[in-house]
């Protein structure tokens, strides 16, 4: 059953967080297998080098459409403080400016990729025999993107509205989409790279319409002609807190970079092949906590709106205690199922034999990262852009990037590896820090026996 807006700041905090948290799990679930099975048809049907292509790629899109999920992410939180204080008509010219600002960034973007895509692709690693395969995935895909971007724009809305399980939804839809036309293109067709990007094209086109369709008629925010006009304050603010998530995934669009550069220093085309398989297992295996995080959002910005900080504090501490208790049995499963996981990507050898550390590694400090991502979470809940900032970007950019540019010259491949688990723990503390002084501040009024 949805939850209504209002609800979000009534019902008990359990409750409310597993009626978003569960459906948020399960659409990141879906997504995360669709992404998982589209690397394993491209890996057993194509061949490794076709991982490493898409490893190359996606960084590249997912930047582009990550405009809408970032203005998504900044508008929902000034949506849902909107809604939790009743400024309604706040909350419609947010929406409409979220979609003019996601529309016309998305496409400005993609007329840049595809002008300059041969220096986008050696940027982002396309070296070697890499280059064929990306390049006949990355056309199709590209133009694709303004869908996609759309689409994570209006998820992020729609779980501000406290519709949870629509926003699962729009999610598994490009998941069934996806597999079914990568069969279709890939196995039957023998399209190649060209069919696995079509299939993934077609797929975003059919969530962006499930999502137009929700709002057309499932959603409370009924827009007018009026809230697509810009209202600068509201620009400022989206933009504010927007600029957290885009910047985020700025600058894991560096480290893709960096990663890619790097490995093929130390290990050529495999080694890009073997992080492919790595940052997919990441997306996929973590989906719970991350599925936490998203439900955690609009609990904690609605309730911060309306000035329930023992709600918000509340959701902190039970949105940490469950994504801890989840990272933990992940890394324990991670540890003894490692092998047998590789195998399942390819038939290479090499890759089938070094990946499994890779994997470990990586994973290694899973069970502490839930302070990290709830805390870098509640800032941007709350509307505070600057400490947001600092804390999202802090495990890739002040961290990640320079112990992979650092530890390799002394540790060669496996220094990247080790690299992982040390940014987690370092940014873990940092955001730790930050979030004990503002619940020891801010939000003053305490929950014994929770912190």
């Amino acid at each position: 059953m949805a939850v209504t807006a209002d609800e979000l700041g009534t019902q008990d905090i359990k409750k409310l967080l597993i009626k978003q948290a569960v459906p948020s799990s399960i659409g990141i679930l879906f997504m995360s297998v669709n992404i998982l099975i589209d690397t394993i048809f491209v890996g057993q049907w194509i061949g490794s080098l076709a991982i490493a292509a898409v490893t190359v790629v996606l960084p590249i899109t997912f930047l582009i459409s990550s405009l809408g999920m970032a203005i998504g992410v900044g508008g929902g939180s000034v949506l849902s403080r909107a809604l939790g204080s009743n400024h309604k008509e706040k909350a419609l010219y947010t929406f409409g400016n979220q979609i003019m600002m996601t529309f016309l960034l998305s496409c400005v973007f993609v007329l840049f990729g595809v002008f300059f895509s041969d220096e986008m692709l050696l940027l982002f690693g396309a070296k070697g025999e890499i280059m064929k395969p990306a390049k006949d995935f990355f056309f199709p895909i590209i133009l694709s993107v303004p869908f996609l971007a759309l689409c994570m724009m209006g998820n992020n809305i729609i779980r501000a509205e406290g519709k949870a399980k629509f926003a699962m939804i729009a999610m598994i839809i490009p998941a069934f989409v996806n597999i079914a036309l990568d069969i279709l293109f890939i196995k039957v067709m023998n399209l190649g790279m060209f069919g696995s990007a079509l299939a993934s094209a077609i797929s975003y086109f059919m969530c962006f319409t499930f999502v137009l369709w929700f709002f057309i008629f499932k959603s409370e925010l009924n827009l007018k002609a009026r809230h697509f006009k810009f209202k600068i304050p509201i620009v400022k603010e989206i933009t504010e807190l927007s600029f957290v998530t885009f910047s985020r995934q700025g600058v894991v669009s560096i480290l893709a970079i960096i990663l890619n550069h790097t490995l093929y220093i130390y290990g050529g085309e495999q080694s890009i092949a073997i992080y492919g398989i790595v940052s997919r297992m990441l997306m996929f295996a973590l989906f719970p906590i991350l599925g936490i995080t998203q439900g955690f959002l609009p609990i904690a910005g609605f309730n911060y709106g309306a000035m329930n900080y023992e709600r918000v504090k509340e959701s902190v501490l039970l949105s940490i205690k469950y994504a801890a208790f989840l990272a933990t049995l992940i890394f324990v499963v991670i540890l003894v199922f490692a092998k047998p996981i590789v195998a399942v990507f390819t038939t290479d050898t090499l890759v089938i034999a070094q990946t499994p550390e890779a994997l470990r590694w990586v994973f290694a400090a899973s069970p502490v990262i839930a302070i990290q991502l709830i805390g870098a979470a509640y800032f941007q809940a709350a509307g505070k852009a600057k400490k947001a900032l600092l804390l999202t970007l802090s495990k890739q950019g002040f961290f990640l990037i320079p112990l992979v540019l650092i530890l390799p010259n002394f540790l060669g491949i496996f220094g990247v590896w080790i690299a992982f688990p040390i940014a987690d723990i370092l940014s873990t503390i940092l955001t730790g820090y930050f979030l004990k002084k503002e619940m020891n501040t801010k939000l003053i009024q305490t929950t014994d026996g929770l912190l």
